[in-house]
């Protein structure tokens, strides 16, 4: 059961950075926005149009693979510290 929420939880991560990133392609809501929020239209690319006009737009794959790095790397820490180290069997 634990994999299963695991799994859940890494695939509801990989959406979301899917969406930030500019290759989401799904219109799945209104042009309003996710629960009328204006600022998560449903095409996507937020990183895009959040870097849009300032010196960082430039630099915005190199700050989207920093992130997802970073993203990944603490939630692999996380998922290590919540599931157990596997038992050593001393068989000498």
């Amino acid at each position: 059961m634990k994999r299963v929420i695991l799994l859940l939880l890494m695939l509801l991560i990989g959406a979301i950075m899917l969406y930030l990133s500019r290759f989401w392609f799904l219109d799945l809501w209104p042009r309003a926005g996710l629960f009328g929020v204006a600022e998560l239209r449903p095409g996507g690319g937020l990183l895009g149009r959040w870097l849009r006009g300032t010196p960082f737009a430039p630099f915005e794959l190199l700050i989207w693979g920093t992130g997802v790095f970073l993203i990944l790397t603490y939630l692999q820490k996380f998922i290590d510290f919540i599931t157990p180290a596997p038992q050593e069997d001393d068989h000498t």
